[in-house]
């Protein structure tokens, strides 16, 4: 039987209990505005050398949920580890929408994103695809989708986990274990997209504590973006100095 199986097996007696709850959490749960400000800068701008250009595309946390202005952003955040790390500007951009799939994303915010060249590229999906319940075959391939059109302009690849969402002190109880264990098959079947891809899959290193997430509990703080991107620079700057 397969993990979505098992999942499907396990969730359905509980839905008489499961679908109240999501239903006032939807009705009840904070919502944050997107970051303000452009979407792009230049980290580091002062150091030799040409600038590395990095594109994140994804959901809220690409959008900047959580921050006020885009310089606290994922996408800032990373780009300034990744200067520090290979001592080089880094130009940044994100693509980033509030609520978008994987594959919404692959419709409309893979043509924005393709508008530029870009060196690295980062794939952040899976909290909302967790939620809505999106079906394993639509998710690999709309990942593999936006990953090979990256790729094929000569973009380095590289997908963050999905959130554990069973740290979400948003969320009651009971849907933070359905939520949760349905991330980590979603998450698995990503690790399985970028071997299949020779992209890198980057775990998410954030400890979920209130300090490191913003007032909805769902979305990291300042300080919890500057956490996860400087867990993903440590993870993505050996592949990028190997290739310089």
């Amino acid at each position: 039987m397969s993990r979505q199986a098992l999942w499907w097996l396990a969730a359905v007696p509980l839905l008489p209990l499961a679908l109240p709850l999501a239903l006032h959490t939807r009705r009840t749960a904070l919502r944050l505005p997107v970051a303000q400000g452009e979407p792009n800068g230049v980290a580091a701008a002062h150091l030799p050398g040409e600038p590395l250009r990095l594109l994140l595309v994804g959901e809220s946390t690409v959008a900047g949920v959580g921050v006020t202005h885009f310089e606290q952003s994922l996408a800032a955040c990373l780009a300034a580890a990744l200067a520090e790390h290979l001592r080089r500007p880094v130009r940044w951009r994100a693509c980033g929408e509030n609520g978008i799939t994987a594959a919404q994303a692959h419709e409309r915010l893979l043509p924005q994103a393709l508008s530029e060249p870009a060196d690295l590229a980062l794939l952040v999906f899976g909290v909302n695809d967790t939620t809505r319940l999106t079906p394993s075959k639509v998710w690999m391939q709309a990942l593999a989708g936006m990953a090979r059109a990256l790729g094929g302009q000569g973009c380095r690849v590289a997908f963050s986990a999905v959130p554990p969402l069973q740290h979400f002190s948003a969320l009651p109880w009971l849907l933070r274990q359905l939520m949760g264990w349905r991330a980590r098959m979603l998450d698995q079947e990503l690790q399985r997209v970028a071997r299949d891809l020779g992209a890198l899959h980057c775990a998410l290193d954030l400890p979920f504590e209130a300090r490191y997430l913003a007032e909805d509990g769902c979305h990291p703080s300042a300080l919890g973006y500057q956490c996860w991107g400087e867990g993903l620079a440590l993870r993505v700057s050996p592949l990028l100095a190997s290739a310089a």
